[in-house]
């Protein structure tokens, strides 16, 4: 069985004659500010001229479901898919996929040499992990799953797996959103770790999924990612002795087997960029720059852009809010005045307060101090409007809001993603078509 890493939760797997393709992204950056880690290039007439036998999608997530990637392969190839919503499904199809098909948890699809098995993951309505089997051997591709205890029980029955893909990094968005809630202290891998890698029992351990940063200025590239591939190579030799840590560098593939582990050829259409053992680097002590410094990054809007984020703020938010549902122990359930403040490109900022008392929001004066503060540049808050972007890009950043609330209870983050089903993907869709 050939393994090679494509990117970020990107592998190639082939197998007699058989090739099939896990959440493959082809971009750079990708989710529009993911920026490959170590870089890469693509040989985009080389993955035009790809025909896998399938593709295999483990959730929704922009960062493994770009229709701009999949929009590069032959619209023969069959699309498998977890995922509960069904708006996804259709516009894959609409991309012109004749053969889209929905993932069953643990029931065997088989292609060719293959069979793949979506797992349960932790979180079963967000994404699954996808047991592969040929050859012989079984490959536990984790994904950006958390592991559920359940489904753990289950895959026991395997061991020892031959390898696992394991993904590695954990993201500290509440800490970037929100630096004043950031914990401080070394970073310690999860502590059920441990004990899930034993019970697996892998011959090998891929450190996965998470193979980018943001753009080069971008503070969260010393804040977000407190892993490095070092200090988690490290730790799973010390629970598992017998195990080998292998990392797979875009383009990078090996041959296993029963017996061994080898060096084959590379992805020709992944093309490395400049050094590629890099590791993370992680700073707890990195000062988040002021928002307005951030927003100079980014490109003016237009005055037809500008004008939707200000009419945004002044009624879209508004009548957002109104429209959905408070969560009985959210925050806002008793009064308090918001602010958001928007900073152009040039750092400048125009600021909004609201009342807000449960399900009811209203623009106010200046003349109450706010409690809880959200800042954003005009151009994140465009694209979080427009094109789908992200949280975790956005550089959002709250401030003021009590150690027991949530997070994202954040006015802004609730009217710009609850029930935002497959944001991005949508804005790409319109886009292409």
């Amino acid at each position: 069985m050939k393994i090679a890493r494509i990117l970020h939760a990107g592998y190639a797997f082939e197998s007699g004659g058989t090739q099939i393709l896990f959440d493959p992204i082809f971009e750079n950056p990708f989710s529009r500010n993911c920026h490959a880690f170590p870089d890469v290039r693509f040989d985009l007439a080389r993955v035009r001229a790809l025909r896998p036998h399938a593709v295999f999608i483990s959730h929704f997530h922009d960062d493994h479901c770009s229709l701009d990637s999949l929009n590069l392969l032959d619209r023969a190839t069959p699309i498998y898919l977890y995922c509960v919503f069904d708006e996804l499904f259709a516009m894959i199809r609409a991309l012109g996929f004749v053969n889209v098909l929905a993932l069953e948890l643990d029931a065997v699809v088989r292609v060719g040499a293959f069979e793949v098995i979506a797992r349960r993951a932790l979180e079963a309505d967000v994404d699954s992990m996808f047991h592969v089997r040929a050859e012989g051997l079984n490959v536990l591709n984790v994904v950006d799953a958390w592991m559920d205890p359940e489904t753990l029980e289950q895959l026991k029955a395997y061991a020892p797996w031959d390898m696992v893909l394991w993904p590695f990094q954990t993201m500290r968005e509440v800490a970037v959103i929100a630096p004043s809630r950031a914990e401080p202290g070394p970073v310690r891998l999860p502590e059920e770790w441990p004990e899930q890698l034993r019970a697996l029992a892998p011959r090998y351990v891929v450190p996965s999924s998470c193979q980018f940063n943001q753009e080069p200025w971008s503070w969260y590239n010393h804040a977000m990612f407190p892993v490095t591939y070092r200090q988690f190579a490290q730790e799973v030799r010390s629970w598992l002795p017998a195990a080998q840590v292998i990392r797979l560098n875009p383009s990078v593939a090996v041959e296993l087997t029963a017996d061994a582990l080898a060096p084959s050829a590379p992805l020709p259409w992944v093309l490395p960029v400049g050094e590629q053992d890099l590791d993370f680097a992680y700073d707890p002590a990195v000062r988040p720059p002021p928002t307005a410094d951030i927003a100079r990054h980014f490109a003016t809007l237009t005055a037809e852009q500008e004008a939707l984020v200000l009419d945004y703020c002044r009624s879209g938010l508004l009548r957002r809010y109104q429209a959905m549902e408070l969560p009985q122990d959210s925050y806002f359930c008793t009064p308090c005045v918001w602010q958001l403040s928007v900073y152009d490109h040039e750092g400048a900022v125009r600021q909004f307060r609201y009342r807000i008392h449960g399900d009811n929001i209203a623009l106010v004066g200046d003349e109450e101090a706010p409690g809880w503060r959200t800042e954003i540049p005009a151009a994140k808050l465009y694209a979080g409007l427009e094109l789908g972007e992200s949280l975790t890009s956005m550089y959002m950043r709250i401030d003021g809001a009590p150690d027991d609330a949530d997070i994202v209870d954040d006015p802004l983050i609730r009217t710009l993603f609850d029930n935002a089903i497959c944001a991005y993907q949508a804005a790409q869709l319109r886009r292409l078509l």
